[in-house]
């Protein structure tokens, strides 16, 4: 088990007795000031509820707005952002994977507030939200000093995260910053979140931590809210209406002149189970292990049973063949020798010899709709780009659930499969980078493209050709000249694919009411955020329908 996971399993350990409940449950019950938190180990309970919320939120009814739980990052928020998109497809195979629509719904964007997913996410944001305004009620009881500042400080950085989250996905959200709170809060616009998240991160920035090591991977410091507030300003033309491009420039500067990170040579290692603080380019991650921190699904989800061997994935493991991507999307990992395209598996699977992935099967078992009779055959397994309907299909999006129609879609390995997955749970090691060095770069890149000035670090000035091609050699692939924002959008789609940007990405370039796979394009620009959930509405009268819902 990897070293910074110990530190992180210690704090999701703590959340079974540390947890914030519904609002009409007495804190005191449980802490008093003389007994919470006065010491080290009380402290990373208060704190590590945050940090688990954020990485699997199972934790009972430790959500502000609701009577139920949420999930992980890793799943129901990571669906949601982008299963919106082009990024990524479930598609039914056969009726399987259809589960009530929730999945078409998002390609689509025919979504309303009942949407499982969009419940699920307001819980889980306010969930956080929730959780760090009662681990800072507590802090209070600490005494004056250092200590008490960086831990008031850690928990605003991380309300922050969490409200990123809920203002980008949601928009128009209440602000609730005490515990316990008096009275159900209001409905407040968007700029006035986006004001509130500025104000404390700024508020926290003095007090943060700005050692970068196991100790502090996974964990808010100045960097990750230099970065936070970077992704801030790169939007808030969106946001508010006001562009902050320059802004978004010094806040990358802040990382780029004074924080230790680096691009990290092999790219393929930034996400592999193994992935953690030697990963030196990882501003903030979500750590996970299959056993102690649950959330991480990617290989479950997306890979089929016939490449099990080839990643010395265990006999008991059982993956779902469900989650792949759309052909005009697998297009973009274009560029010669680039190591990105090797995150996708796509053509004539081979295995790990080297040899043709070769199975036994039958004609009618390889395809439902063929003719004669059933017949064994040998197959050289085939994952195919496009994913055509099968014939009565097109109401649920459905590819079919021969052998044909599970291979439909392009297979994302970036989060590469663990062998040492949890067969039972089917969760793997793999930590969940939120922000990263080349996500700094990039983002400065648009800046400048958006009008803000090139600055010089380290005696180099950076131009936008400049810092997108330090993540291209890096990629091993050919430099770019004279880039545009519409190849930004391409490039960043290479960089950060699966990695929850993309609804952002298309969103801030104008192109989420595009047409790509099964979804036509549309001018529904309501749709950029998402209905506040009609259970929210209905338990709080204060909350306000966004437009359009």
């Amino acid at each position: 088990m990897k070293l910074h996971k110990l530190l992180n399993i210690t704090l999701a350990a703590a959340v079974a007795l540390s947890g914030c409940r519904k609002l009409d449950v007495d804190v005191e019950s449980r802490y008093t000031p003389g007994n919470f938190p006065t010491n080290n180990a009380s402290y990373a309970a208060a704190v590590g509820a945050v940090y688990a919320q954020l990485a699997n939120s199972k934790s009972g009814d430790a959500t502000y707005f609701m009577n139920g739980t949420g999930f992980s990052y890793g799943v129901d928020y990571w669906m949601l952002q982008e299963l919106s998109t082009d990024e990524a497809i479930i598609p039914a195979r056969d009726g399987n994977y259809d589960d009530g629509g929730k999945y078409r719904f998002l390609h689509l964007h025919t979504w309303t507030g009942n949407l499982p997913f969009v419940i699920s996410s307001w819980q889980w944001g306010f969930g956080g939200i929730n959780i760090a305004n009662n681990a800072m009620n507590l802090v209070k009881s600490l005494p004056d000093g250092p200590q008490k500042n960086t831990a008031t400080a850690e928990l605003k950085a991380m309300r922050s995260l969490f409200y990123f989250f809920m203002m980008d996905s949601f928009g128009n959200v209440p602000i609730v910053d005490t515990y316990p709170v008096a009275s159900l809060p209001e409905t407040k616009p968007r700029k006035e979140v986006f004001a509130f998240i500025e104000s404390s991160l700024k508020s926290a920035l003095p007090d943060l931590p700005t050692k970068v090591d196991g100790s502090t991977y996974g964990r808010a410091t100045k960097w990750m809210a230099f970065a936070l507030l970077q992704k801030m300003y790169l939007n808030a033309e969106y946001y508010t209406g006001t562009p902050r491009y320059t802004d978004a420039v010094a806040m990358a500067d802040s990382i780029l002149i004074n924080a230790p990170y680096t691009l990290d040579g092999d790219y393929s290692s930034i996400f592999k189970p193994d992935n953690g603080p030697q990963i030196r380019e990882t501003i903030f991650a979500i750590p996970y292990d299959a056993n102690l921190i649950p959330g991480c699904h990617f290989t479950r989800f997306g890979l089929h049973p016939f490449l099990k061997a080839k990643f010395d994935l265990p006999d008991a493991f059982g993956p779902s063949v469900a989650l792949s991507t759309i052909a005009d999307f697998y297009a973009f990992f274009n560029l010669p020798n680039d190591v990105r395209n090797n995150t996708w598996l796509a053509g004539g699977q081979y295995n790990k010899d080297g040899s043709k992935n070769i199975v036994r099967t039958s004609t009618k078992t390889l395809d439902a709709s063929s003719q004669g009779p059933d017949q064994p055959i040998d197959w050289w397994v085939t994952i195919t780009p496009e994913m055509k309907l099968k014939p009565g299909g097109e109401g649920k999006l459905d590819v079919g659930n021969d052998l044909l129609g599970q291979l439909k879609g392009v297979r994302s390995i970036k989060f590469y499969p663990d062998k040492n997955i949890n067969t039972s749970t089917r969760f793997q090691n793999n930590d969940m980078p939120v922000f990263r060095l080349s996500d700094v770069l990039m983002m400065k890149a648009e800046a400048i493209l958006r009008g803000a000035a090139p600055t010089t670090v380290n005696g180099e000035l950076q131009t936008a050709d400049v810092l997108v091609n330090k993540i291209r050699s890096r990629a091993g692939t050919i430099p770019v000249a004279g880039i545009t924002l519409d190849d930004m959008l391409v490039e960043r789609a290479r960089e950060f694919a699966w990695e929850g940007w993309r609804r952002n990405d298309l969103i801030r370039f104008g192109k989420f009411e595009g047409q790509w796979g099964f979804k036509q394009k549309d001018n529904d620009v309501f749709r950029r955020i998402f209905p506040i959930p009609e259970i929210e509405l209905a338990l709080n009268p204060k909350l306000t329908r966004n437009p359009g819902y």
